[in-house]
């Protein structure tokens, strides 16, 4: 067992002298650190700093095969660095590498060998001062952008610039980009489409056109151009709705196309202007006829099935859409035989149109509300508006009614009509009852307010304060309804 010793001491001291890194290198730089280290400690760091050397060039020579290549690279060695979790030498790069020079030869230490070391580049200051600077170019990054809104591409500096048309400098030259039959697809200054002039309701305005529309001021031309199918598709659509003394079939299965049918944005603008040129002209004319309410009808079913169509983005022409509902609402003389319906339909359309969009506009609301409530209690207005602003705050909803009749004093005031001797504003007071029963439905066990008692004789007081006389006479008779208006409990 001691000669199995003393043997293999001597092979591992041999051993630790012949690798790559020795003892005497070790001992160099640790001399340098100011360090002191024995021969074994020594042998020992040499060891483990061949493994290691050992351990990253076989990472690198692993990259360097999956690169299909057969010299190792400096970008081998960070990978492989980085994949033993080590911090990769900075400074050194495949695409620039170091040049190294031979020095001269020491002639006090023949023995030392060849020496050689990386050659630094000398920057002459005056030269780089007098170059002209480079700016460096921005780096690669993602933003986002609008390449068009509703069809139109907007003029940023992400989009590419219009290209300019020879046709741009004359207006008349706008409608040779398509033409129908012979018939161009716009008319200039207006934005209509085909069609739209020869399918106008009665009463409406034509556009002008000629020499006298291209003397217009702040004249606007159309920049979007239809598709032939959305043209034919526009004036069948517009013929088979208007007159309305057209095939019944056909009206209603163009209204059932504009409800349910997809790629309608485009034509859009142009029926929400149809339909608000069509109710203009059939509410300007002095004498209500009964086609004009048919043609009122008519309209507001469009404007219905416009809403009804989920694929239609409606919210930039609520501006446009709410005046024709509003006019029809408040005008003063609708024909006499559809008023009421009238009024009812376009109330109906406003509550749908607030339901789906007051989210998105909370302002919506309050402000139909006070055009509403002005066009109510405001002096010298007719019986018709009167009843229109009822029907839409019953449209618009139960607060706007508790706001408009009771907080805001319209039932006091139509009211106060009726018992000065308005005695034709029958519909207006069946409305403003309609209004205030939905503030509490009726029940058939109800009890009236008895004058006898303290708390229904306070009761009765307040609703002569808010209601006025004739109303709180009509409330009286339920007493749960009459303290549901004034906003109290049944127990009080």
């Amino acid at each position: 067992m001691q000669n199995t010793v003393t043997k293999q001491k001597p092979r591992g001291a041999q051993g630790s002298q012949t690798g790559v890194f020795k003892v005497d290198f070790i001992k160099d730089i640790a001399e340098s650190l100011n360090i002191a280290v024995s021969d074994t400690v020594a042998s020992s760091l040499a060891s483990d700093v061949e493994y290691r050397i050992n351990q990253v060039i076989e990472e690198a020579a692993r990259f360097m095969r999956h690169g299909r290549r057969t010299m190792m690279t400096t970008a081998d060695v960070d990978q492989a660095l980085r994949v033993l979790n080590i911090e990769p030498l900075y400074g050194h790069s495949p695409y620039n590498p170091t040049v190294f020079r031979r020095a001269l030869p020491y002639p006090q230490v023949p023995a030392a060998g060849p020496v050689y070391f990386p050659e630094d580049e000398e920057i002459d200051f005056d030269r780089v001062l007098r170059e002209e600077k480079i700016a460096l170019p921005r780096g690669v990054s993602w933003t986002a952008h609008w390449l068009a809104v509703e069809g139109v591409q907007p003029l940023i500096p992400e989009n590419p610039p219009a290209i300019p048309r020879e046709s741009d400098g004359d207006p008349n030259a706008k409608g040779e980009i398509l033409k129908v039959n012979g018939t161009a697809p716009t008319v200039n200054g207006t934005g209509l489409p085909l069609g739209l002039t020869a399918n106008l309701p009665a009463g409406a305005k034509k556009p002008a056109t000629g020499p006298q529309a291209n003397t217009q001021p702040n004249q606007q031309i159309v920049k979007q151009v239809l598709s032939r199918e959305l043209q034919l598709y526009y004036a069948r659509l517009t013929s088979s709705l208007l007159p309305p003394s057209s095939d019944f079939a056909k009206r209603t299965a163009a209204l059932a196309s504009l409800r349910n049918d997809a790629g309608l944005q485009a034509l859009l603008p142009y029926l929400v202007r149809w339909v608000g040129e069509g109710v203009v002209g059939a509410l300007k004319e002095e004498s209500q006829q009964e086609s004009e309410g048919k043609v009122l009808e008519v309209l507001l079913d469009v404007i219905s099935a416009i809403l009804d169509n989920k694929t239609l983005f409606v919210e930039p022409y609520l501006h446009q859409i709410l005046p024709p509902i509003l006019s029809i609402l408040l005008h003063s003389s609708l024909p006499a035989s559809h008023a009421t319906q009238l009024r009812t339909t376009a109330s109906q359309t406003l509550s749908k149109l607030l339901t789906q969009h007051s989210t998105t506009y909370p302002s919506l609301s309050p402000r139909i509300m006070k055009t509403l409530l002005l066009a109510l209690i405001s002096p010298g207005k007719s019986t018709g508006t009167r009843e229109g602003a009822i029907r839409g705050l019953l449209g618009v909803g139960k607060e706007a009614v508790r706001k408009g009749l009771v907080e805001g004093g319209g039932a006091r005031v139509v009211g106060a009509e009726w018992e000065s001797g308005g005695r034709d504003g029958y519909g207006l007071v069946n409305s403003v009852m309609d209004a205030l029963r939905v503030l509490q439905p009726a029940s058939e066990m109800s009890d009236s307010l008895d004058s006898s008692k303290e708390a229904d004789s306070a009761v009765l007081t307040k609703l002569n304060e808010v209601l006025g006389g004739y109303f709180a006479s009509q409330v009286s008779s339920d007493g749960a309804w009459a303290r549901e208006i004034l906003g109290l409990s049944s127990s009080s």
